[in-house]
């Protein structure tokens, strides 16, 4: 079993590059009917138990691991995550350290996290920010007003 470790891993971010076309799509066209159908996509991977990359932050001697933020120009914080190894490595800087999981649970996690406004996919080129609301739509949970 030594060579199904690399393949199993990968396997979650297969199908992820439909992410990305979807991605370029919206961003050569910004409106809400592209953005709904980039959104159809992600909940599309989503129910296929898709994967995304997160990068953690180093930890200090006693902290645990904590999901990487990037901070937009208004102060913000949002989490980073990545559709493939590419799209990480674009950042450039230093190798990082990553982990996969499952496009659910993160979206999950995201809605109870304080602090961050959401999950910003692919934050150096393909890029799209999902706010809480929009995590919302994507995991299909009602707004109060259906």
């Amino acid at each position: 079993m030594e060579h199904t470790d690399h393949i199993s891993q990968d396997e979650g971010l297969r199908g992820n590059e439909k992410i990305e076309e979807a991605i370029a799509a919206l961003q050569q066209e910004l409106s809400a009917d592209m953005l709904a159908h980039t959104l159809t996509v992600v909940r599309r991977r989503m129910r296929e138990q898709g994967q995304f990359i997160l990068a953690l932050e180093t930890p200090g001697a006693d902290e645990q691991l904590k999901v990487r933020a990037v901070k937009t120009e208004d102060g913000k914080l949002w989490w980073a995550a990545f559709t493939s190894f590419e799209e990480e490595l674009k950042g450039g800087g230093s190798v990082m350290s990553t982990f996969l999981t499952g496009i659910h649970p993160l979206f999950e996690s995201a809605l109870k996290t304080e602090g961050i406004e959401g999950v910003i996919i692919n934050p150096w080129n393909r890029t799209l920010m999902l706010d809480k609301n929009l995590i919302q739509i994507v995991l299909g949970q009602p707004k109060g007003d259906s």
